[in-house]
């Protein structure tokens, strides 16, 4: 486990620094965007990771790791957004959003180890499309609790799916690197 959690903080990391000069170079200009705008962008990384899969090809070249990682801040922002007031489109202090990015990763990265506690880390066994797949399924019933605005009867709410959708994210990225490293 120890493993899990220096490799899930280097991906963190690295997620962390774009998002950071991100925030420099345009501010906090993603606070205009609704639920299902965060979803949609989200979906759209997802779908281009699984055509990209499916083909064996691509043509523009950010890679498949750089989706990943724009997938998990995304889902940040996602999990920021439905702690704020979207009514008020402001720009917030890069320091501030800092801040949140952390408390919404710890957050995360908690339920990870929970998960991994119960699950012995059986995602070490799944394919990189499996994570896509299970990506993309948790855009679908998010899209579904939007179109309920917002509401479930027994199911997850939109925090924990986007705190899912990390996690995912952060496996197939350590996955990838794991396997970069044992390819000569």
């Amino acid at each position: 486990m120890s493993d899990t959690l220096q490799q899930y903080d280097a991906v963190i990391a690295s997620c962390k620094e774009i998002f950071i000069k991100k925030t420099q170079d345009y501010g906090t200009s993603w606070r205009v965007l609704r639920p299902i705008s965060i979803v949609d962008q989200i979906l759209i990384k997802a779908l281009r990771i699984r055509s990209i899969q499916e083909k064996g090809a691509q043509l523009i070249a950010d890679n498949i790791a750089d989706e990943f990682r724009g997938i998990i801040n995304y889902c940040v922002i996602g999990l920021i957004q439905l702690s704020r007031d979207t009514e008020a489109i402001e720009e917030l202090p890069a320091a501030q959003v800092e801040k949140w990015y952390d408390a919404r990763v710890k957050e995360t990265q908690s339920l990870m180890q929970a998960k991994n506690h119960d699950y012995g880390e059986a995602w070490r066994r799944l394919s990189q499309e499996s994570f896509v797949d299970l990506i993309l399924m948790k855009l679908l019933r998010m899209r579904q609790i939007l179109a309920n605005d917002g509401k479930t009867l027994i199911s997850e709410g939109m925090d924990a799916n986007y705190q899912d959708i990390i996690n995912y994210a952060v496996f197939a990225l350590i996955m990838r690197e794991t396997t970069e490293k044992q390819s000569p």
